[in-house]
């Protein structure tokens, strides 16, 4: 499929598909006129990226992961390492304590909005 009906159907801009490419996420095969042709895995690989993305890992990291990624048949990848293990649940620990910062933070901005909505004496 060419690159515009992969970012339709995925939702991602085309910019950002060629910016997967740059960062050795995605990869397409070349017309001879130049123009990327991408297999039909590539809408599940897209989506698994930005999944990667929204939890907020960087392309590097991602790089490592996307080849460990369970296979099409739902079996965990025979690349998927101790070490890559290790790395992502140090990873998930993060966002474990992003996500009790930010639940914090809103506690917070609870109490100041109540006060502040309260009737005054």
């Amino acid at each position: 499929m060419k690159i515009g009906e992969l970012a339709r159907r995925t939702g991602v801009s085309e910019r950002s598909l060629r910016y997967y490419e740059q960062q050795g996420l995605l990869a397409a095969d070349r017309s001879p006129g130049g123009q990327r042709d991408y297999p039909e895995r590539a809408v599940d690989r897209v989506i698994h990226i930005q999944e990667l993305f929204a939890a907020g890992l960087n392309s590097r990291k991602i790089a490592e992961i996307l080849p460990c990624m369970r296979d099409a048949d739902g079996g965990p990848s025979e690349k998927a390492t101790p070490k890559l293990v290790a790395d992502l649940t140090a990873e998930r620990d993060r966002i474990d304590r992003m996500m009790r910062d930010l639940a914090n933070s809103r506690a917070v901005l609870d109490e100041v909005i109540t006060a502040a909505v309260q009737p005054r004496p």
